[in-house]
């Protein structure tokens, strides 16, 4: 989540300026000497404006305090925007794009639940932090503007109105939006993306506008089956990422929680962070696609990628760290001849001896071969991991040596489930 808009408009939005209309040619001369240290002190600012936020605005307390990792230099940065919009020089046009800027500000907030009245207060928090600082400068030395500040300081308030008004405006078309856009008609437009309806244009704008999520740029697909009937596997995802200021929309599809995320700059591994900590099962995530026109493969991706772990398990993987697994799930009959050629007799043998067999073998190739490693990994005697070895060669009818037979045995311990599940718990130190 980001607040930095609020502040920015209460300095500059509108079409008013530090030198607006009627201000004095010394008023402006006087900001023009000001407004560099102000830039010089944004660091303080920011600090403060945070501060007060954390302390009195619970709606905008988590965000501040680590909800948003680049809160603080969203803070800042819109602050210094802000500022620079006092200068006597800046065009109308300046203060033209941050009315909008308000009403992207409002929409947002409105979208993420935070009351109109917290905004509009962060708003007017903004425009005091900013009047406090261009005071505390202009005392400095032995100069006193007393004068030339009353004269800015009703621009300033009044830039600081229309702020508030745009940011209104935003928040309470956004909500109406929010109210018309019922449960049916948002799984609608998700499933057109799904299907492969992002390769039209006049579909793509229109499931943009109403969802409220950019198509345009980097997306993931995200799909989490549900471990129980009625059960949902990532709660409140969508909310939760829109706290980080990143926009998604989520639906049902086949018994599968699917959501199509916009990363924006964002990096993956951020998106899989989150979900870890909302993940109640498995969770499977596409590779980062360009544009809606690839949401569609993007969703068989991160389906496949989920089909991989076992129901049980509350994990976050994407596509790319399961590509042996996704081939073998992609095709059940050759992954299930794979594993009955492969592993042969060994998977008659009694349960006890074929378990400690087959993490025996897993262990081994995870030790890149070497039977003492081996041995460290399950926590027994070297003699007794070759002893187990032999046993395997035996009963499989292929050799330790073979680069062949390694491959193979690798492919169908995926097959089984026993190399996700290996070395969680010693092996007893027995043949």
């Amino acid at each position: 989540m980001s607040t930095g808009g609020e502040q920015v408009q209460a300095a500059s939005s509108g079409t008013g300026s530090g030198a607006g209309p009627g201000m004095g040619s010394d008023a402006g001369a006087r900001l023009a000497e000001l407004v560099p240290a102000l830039l010089d002190r944004l660091d303080e600012m920011t600090d403060r404006m945070a501060e007060i936020l954390v302390e009195t605005e619970p709606a905008y307390r988590e965000a501040l305090t680590g909800g948003d990792p680049r809160m603080r230099s969203t803070l800042r940065r819109n602050l210094e925007v802000g500022v620079r919009g006092l200068s006597p020089d800046v065009p109308a046009a300046y203060h033209q794009s941050h009315a909008e800027g308000a009403r992207a500000v409002g929409r947002l907030r409105a979208a993420q639940g935070i009351p109109l009245e917290a905004v509009l207060r962060a708003y007017r928090l903004g425009g005091q932090i900013t009047w406090e600082a261009l005071v505390a400068l202009s005392r400095q030395g032995d100069r006193h503007d007393d004068a030339l500040l009353l004269e800015v300081a009703g621009s300033l308030w009044r830039t600081n109105d229309r702020g508030c008004s745009a940011a209104a405006e935003g928040y309470r078309a956004e909500e109406r939006r929010l109210s018309g856009l019922d449960a049916v008609e948002r799984q609608r437009l998700l499933d057109g993306l799904l299907d492969g309806r992002g390769g039209d244009p006049a579909f793509v704008r229109t499931a943009g506008e109403l969802l409220a999520v950019p198509l345009g740029g980097r997306l993931a697909v995200v799909v989490a089956p549900a471990v129980e009937e009625e059960a949902d596997p990532v709660p409140e995802a969508a909310a939760a990422l829109l706290k980080r200021g990143v926009r998604s929309v989520w639906g049902i599809r086949s018994q599968a929680q699917v959501g199509v995320v916009a990363l924006g700059a964002r990096r993956l591994p951020e998106l899989l962070a989150w979900l870890g900590v909302l993940a109640g099962g498995p969770v499977g995530v596409s590779a980062v696609v360009e544009g809606a026109a690839a949401v569609a493969g993007a969703y068989r991706l991160a389906e496949t990628a989920a089909r991989t772990l076992p129901a049980g398990v509350a994990r976050v993987v994407t596509i790319d760290d399961r590509l042996p697994e996704a081939l073998l799930s992609n095709s059940p009959e050759i992954g299930s001849r794979l594993v009955g050629q492969t592993l042969g007799l060994l998977l008659e043998l009694p349960h006890d001896e074929q378990e400690v067999l087959l993490e025996t073998l897993s262990a081994f190739l995870d030790a890149d071969g070497s039977p003492t490693r081996a041995a460290d990994l399950l926590y027994c005697h070297r003699n007794t991991v070759m002893h187990r070895l032999r046993r395997i060669e035996s009963v499989t009818g292929r050799k330790l040596t073979d680069p062949r037979a390694r491959l193979l045995w690798q492919l169908a311990l995926l097959g089984t489930g026993h190399h996700d599940a290996v070395h969680r718990r010693p092996v007893r130190d027995s043949a």
